[in-house]
């Protein structure tokens, strides 16, 4: 069976991305292609890197036939993407990619992002995309929210540490470090080539950034009670990747098994041997993520470092995993292709 699918905000990074990997899918055809600034270009003159793909025109959602779709990929910036989708058929299966639907709670995402939620009818509806830890969820699914890429890095190093009670919960700190196209594709004077290279710069220090209130969510739900981890993200010079450095307070050894006991079954979860840290190198333009862990000089305190592709495994990989479970696909399908190598 072919599906047809819509990828609504194609022109941006994760859009780019999203064809990339839908175009090696056995089981999909891109049908529409939605774009705002660019509509009416050929996407092989807003991307050059896909032009040996036939692919649609770019257009404008309304002249979308959304009928003819099955399944609509929404690549768009948050509070856009909300009010666009409360419009979309009620037919068609969506996975949106933007922040607009990761919060559960309306309060919880007018705090963090500043605007109050105008389809709040529809967040109970919407299922958190951290396709590991909601795969079930997500197979019965209309609409799917995909997770923050940063977001995802810091789950991937936590998630079965606090299911399993092996760490100290009021003992975590995150430190991040994120490439370039996390920041999205939009011109931005901080991004300039020159203000940039040859540095690295922390931001939304303090507590401020917005992937706390998705960790502050999920964390709280696991352990059931509140859960608040340090967190300071860094900018650094790379167009892509996330390496995540978690420490935390427990016996190292005692993680490791933790790890490779809970992603044994995991596909794209990938548990190092203990004492060995992966690098974004390693999964580059890949929807695998790498897990590793070591101890510290400070007994009972462990180091657990994950790396992973932020616009693969953090958001259109994870779109398109998520995509196949919702769609009756195998999980894997169009996600297995090895990393990019140097």
């Amino acid at each position: 069976m072919t599906h047809k699918i819509a990828i609504l905000g194609a022109s941006g990074y994760t859009g780019a991305e999203l064809i990339r990997l839908l175009a090696e899918h056995p089981s999909y055809e891109i049908t529409a292609l939605g774009a705002y600034s660019k509509a009416g270009q050929d996407m092989a003159d807003v991307f050059p890197h896909l032009r040996h793909l036939a692919l649609p025109k770019l257009v404008a959602f309304s002249e979308i036939d959304f009928d003819a779709i099955n399944l609509c990929f929404c690549a768009l910036p948050h509070k856009t993407s909300q009010e666009v989708i409360r419009e979309l058929p009620k037919h068609l299966k969506i996975v949106d990619l933007s922040a607009d639907f990761r919060l559960r709670d309306a309060e919880a995402y007018e705090q963090w992002y500043g605007n109050p939620h105008s389809a709040v009818e529809m967040q109970g509806e919407a299922v958190y995309g951290l396709t590991e830890f909601y795969r079930d969820d997500i197979a019965k699914a209309r609409l799917v929210a995909g997770t923050g890429c940063n977001a995802a890095a810091g789950q991937f190093a936590l998630r079965p540490l606090i299911e399993a009670g092996v760490i100290d919960l009021d003992e975590i700190i995150l430190d991040l470090k994120c490439g370039v196209s996390g920041a999205g594709r939009a011109l931005k004077e901080n991004l300039l080539h020159a203000e940039l290279s040859e540095g690295t710069n922390a931001y939304a220090v303090g507590g401020t950034h917005r992937h706390l209130g998705e960790f502050d969510q999920e964390f709280s739900a696991i352990a059931g009670r509140d859960v608040k981890v340090q967190f300071t993200p860094h900018l650094v010079p790379m167009n892509r990747g996330i390496l995540t450095t978690a420490y935390v307070k427990g016996e190292a050894e005692v993680i490791h098994d933790t790890f490779s006991k809970a992603y044994a079954s995991e596909p794209f979860l990938q548990v190092l041997p203990f004492g060995q840290t992966p690098s974004t190198h390693h999964v580059r333009g890949s929807n695998f993520c790498h897990i590793g862990v070591t101890g510290d000089r400070i007994a009972g305190r462990a180091i657990v470092v994950v790396a992973l592709d932020n616009l693969t495994k953090g958001s259109s990989g994870q779109a398109l995993q998520n995509a196949n479970l919702m769609l009756g696909e195998q999980e894997t399908s169009g996600l297995m292709g090895a990393p990019i190598f140097p």
